[in-house]
């Protein structure tokens, strides 16, 4: 249930991410603006069509692929859906509830029936054209029972939004408290559309009624505004405040690592609004000051409502927003006082709850390495190269064949994974990653920033195309193997207990393979087997990186970046595949001993002119290379071979 919910969370953003542009419109064409009404019409097309537009949305963020029949089938299923219930009862108004309704429904219709095939004869509607039809009928059926059983229902909401809106302090404290306290689980989204778009209504003079807080403050409502006004002094103020005392808290050898990246999250806060990078940083590692920060945030809420401010915005509450709306806000002013108290009482409580309490933020880990963010030792998300960036995202993550689906909403990637324990927090954070939150054992969210998307869509591509090649330029972080630092750089180390025998055979110098390409190191320092047994195992921990279409070599880079070469006999690559199995595919983490080739030894022995198998590490430099034992040994003994 909570990840159905999330998907909804997350569908929500594509028709959030429409207001801004709805705002400006209605603000600019207003008389203390430009004074062009058509601009405001323009503006309004938007806003009086919200239904509508959440119905595609959703649609299109429920679907696998995100694609275009579903949100075709989302907005026929919405204009079933209305059409039929009015046609029942004309004084039902369903709002964004149909919107939503709709959307999630037909992107699940797209999802279970885009492939669909039917009869020769009905071969034209098979397949996502089938979906708006199947959309259709679905939702004239929910019509029926939705006319009959929506009034009660309407009234129940509508004597919701009454209690909250008239509740006064309590109403919008409350608010303010859990739009902050569901971030974790992507939930305020659910919370915020209600308040949003359908709590209220208000008619213009001349005009048609409106609802949702935002569209009755950008209409004129006297009455809207009071749960927006709080979120100003908290965007603007108090969480670039509580940057300040995570800085100020810092460890003195981590202020300037840390600082750079806390002054980037509060700047963007007090611009654009956008505070979960912030929340983010140290949600997860103090959590008590979480909740603090939802108390703040109510009491925010409760103090601009006091105080008889409004305001309002139409993304977010930043700096944009509150100069964009200054001129129909009441008393906006106090609210930049309101902001200044905020950002005092933020900076006192945190920073005297960190010391009390040895809160570990930002810059006060015990393990220095555990929080790297954007400027230290990151390849983080500022740097523009997303392709490289997903490389070791999903290195981080187990690999692609470890990631089921990838969303996201505005700053984090939502990420279903089949084994959790894959996955390397400290890794991810190493590459930029703000914070990671693991709401169930497959169900893992990381906090990237407003580069999300384009970070999502680099995955999505090397995940559907299976492509874990690194890319050129690119060294492995977030390594869990033992390196030392030389003048030279990184040195790959491999010590002989992370090193076992992948095969029974007999253990040779690399010089006595009869090969010369091989034989003279062409390839990469290394040794090689006379193998006994048919089945080969991974030597170590890593990830297949190749495996070759003709099956008789695979090639595993270990988790700190060592590549490998096990080449299965020698002229082998003219069998095509015959006599061999492949057990994994490339992309596949595999641990030590995990099966990775089946070989019908006599038949090679026949076919090949030696079944003698080079193993060689191909990307060594200044590293030494040492065999330890050669002769016989038996598949998983260790200690044969050393990299220092």
């Amino acid at each position: 249930m909570l990840n159905f919910l999330q998907r909804i969370g997350k569908s929500l953003m594509f028709p959030i991410a429409t207001l801004p542009a709805a705002a400006l419109l209605v603000r600019l064409g207003f008389e203390d603006m430009l004074d062009i009404p058509f601009i405001t019409a323009a503006g309004d097309g938007i806003l009086t069509n919200l239904g509508l537009i959440f119905a595609i949305g959703i649609a299109m963020g429920f679907a696998h692929d995100g694609n275009g029949a579903a949100a075709l089938a989302g907005a026929i299923g919405y204009l079933v859906l209305t059409g039929g219930v009015e046609g029942i009862d004309e004084n039902i108004n369903m709002g964004v509830f149909g919107g939503i309704i709709s959307g999630v429904i037909a992107g699940m219709l797209y999802n279970r029936f885009y492939n669909i095939k039917l009869p020769d004869w009905l071969a034209f509607f098979g397949g996502k054209r089938f979906v708006p039809i199947i959309t259709s009928l679905v939702m004239v059926v929910l019509a029926f029972f939705l006319g009959y059983l929506w009034p009660p229902i309407q009234e129940g909401i509508n004597g919701l939004a009454e209690w909250i809106l008239n509740a006064g302090a309590t109403g919008v404290g409350v608010y303010g408290f859990l739009n902050r306290l569901l971030i974790p689980v992507g939930l305020h989204h659910v919370i915020n559309t209600l308040i949003w778009f359908d709590f209220g209504t208000f008619t213009p003079a001349g005009g048609e009624a409106v609802h949702g807080e935002i569209n009755r403050f950008l209409k004129g409502d006297p009455e809207a505004g009071t749960f927006l006004a709080g979120f100003f002094p908290v965007m603007m103020f108090g969480l670039p405040a509580a940057c300040l005392a995570m800085y100020a808290t810092a460890k003195k050898h981590r202020k300037a690592a840390v600082g750079g990246m806390l002054f980037s999250i509060a700047f963007t806060s007090f611009l654009t609004g956008v505070t979960e990078p912030i929340e983010f940083s140290f949600m997860f590692l103090s959590p008590l000051l979480y909740v603090v920060h939802a108390a703040l945030t109510g009491l925010s809420m409760v103090l601009a409502l006091w105080l008889d401010t409004r305001h309002g915005f139409g993304f977010s509450a930043g700096a944009i927003d509150y100069l964009l709306n200054f001129g129909i806000a009441e008393s906006p002013l106090i609210l930049l006082l309101l902001g200044l108290v905020m950002g005092a009482i933020y900076f006192v409580v945190f920073y005297t709850l960190i010391k009390a309490l040895d809160l570990k933020t930002p810059g006060r880990e015990d393990d220095d390495d555990e929080f790297l963010g954007e400027g230290e030792n990151s390849q983080g998300s500022g740097h523009g190269d997303y392709d490289a960036i997903a490389y070791h995202y999903l290195e981080a993550l187990g690999g692609p064949q470890n990631v089921e689906s990838v969303d996201y909403c505005t700053t984090r990637l939502r990420l279903q994974v089949n084994d959790g324990e894959q996955v390397n927090e400290n890794a991810l954070k190493r590459q930029g990653a703000r914070g990671v939150m693991r709401v169930s054992k497959k169900n893992i969210q990381v906090i990237v920033g407003t580069t999300v998307e384009f970070l999502a869509d680099a995955l999505r591509k090397r995940i559907e195309s299976g492509n874990m090649e690194k890319p050129q330029g690119s060294e492995a972080t977030g390594s869990a193997a033992t390196t030392q630092t030389s003048s030279e750089g990184v040195r790959k180390v491999l010590k002989s207990e992370e090193f076992d025998m992948p095969v029974d055979g007999k253990l040779i110098p690399l010089a006595d393979v009869p090969d010369e390409a091989f034989a003279q190191g062409m390839m990469g320092q290394g040794f090689a087997i006379e193998p006994e047994g048919e089945m080969f195992v991974s030597p170590v921990e890593g990830k297949v990186v190749n495996m070759f279409p003709t099956k008789h070599a695979v090639g595993i880079e270990t988790a700190y970046g060592i590549e490998i070469l096990i080449h299965v006999g020698l002229d082998t690559v003219k069998l095509n595949g015959e006599g061999f199995e492949s057990l994994v595919e490339a992309g596949q983490h595999v641990k030590k001993g995990d099966p990775l080739l089946k070989v019908d030894l006599e038949y090679v022995k026949q076919q090949a002119p030696s079944v003698i198998t080079p193993i060689v590490f191909t990307n060594l430099e200044d590293e030494t290379f040492d065999l330890l034992k050669e002769g016989q040994h038996k598949q998983g003994d260790s200690n044969i071979i050393q990299i220092q």
